[in-house]
């Protein structure tokens, strides 16, 4: 990599402020691909992706009680151990 030669200081304050700006974009991306794995990973879509190959053996009546009672059992559980 080759140093960059600056003939002014104000050459030198724009690539920190560029490199500033980057780095906060780096930052918000980071905390937006954390937002969206937290928000895939609910109870909901866990039991959604454990049923989704027995979709077809499963009949619908019960593959929704089962998509709604499921997280409530495994919550109660989380909620049971902390005691």
């Amino acid at each position: 990599m080759e140093k960059k030669k600056y003939s002014s200081y104000a050459e030198i304050d724009r690539d920190l402020e560029i490199l500033k700006l980057e780095k906060q974009i780096g930052y918000q991306q980071l905390l937006l691909s954390v937002k969206k794995t937290r928000d895939s990973v609910t109870p909901q879509n866990i039991i959604n992706g454990f049923l989704e190959p027995y979709k077809d053996s499963i009949s619908n009546p019960l593959r929704s009680i089962l998509q709604s009672v499921i997280p409530y059992l495994i919550s109660y559980f989380i909620n049971k151990r902390r005691f």
